[in-house]
């Protein structure tokens, strides 16, 4: 059975950062949310899913790796939730991390 990791279009250092990130953000999954709960509208069992795992995503990449530029995390986490998200769900992505970028880079 083929992963998404197995995907054809995912190759080289892509895939290995993405496999980077699956196996570290479970490890960090309390301390990701802890980062991202001040910063949420509702409960984060309220989020939408797509949504919270974009949310915790880019989270981890702000706190635990410095190397990618805070545009470029947020930017990155505006066009997954723009492609995978709900219709609006990429400006909430875009306030809840700009949020935590604040709170875990300056």
């Amino acid at each position: 059975m083929r992963t998404f990791i197995d995907n054809d279009n995912l190759t080289g250092k892509h895939r290995d950062f993405f496999q980077v990130l699956m196996d570290a953000i479970p490890m960090h999954i309390d301390q990701i949310d802890t980062l991202i709960e001040p910063h949420l509208d509702r409960g984060g069992d309220r989020v939408d899913p797509v949504e919270q795992a974009i949310l915790r995503l880019g989270t981890y990449e702000l706190r635990f790796d410095q190397s990618v530029p805070t545009s470029v995390v947020i930017d990155e986490a505006i066009d997954l939730a723009k492609t995978f998200g709900s219709e609006h769900g990429y400006r909430y992505v875009n306030g809840v991390l700009d949020k935590v970028a604040k709170a875990v880079r300056e």
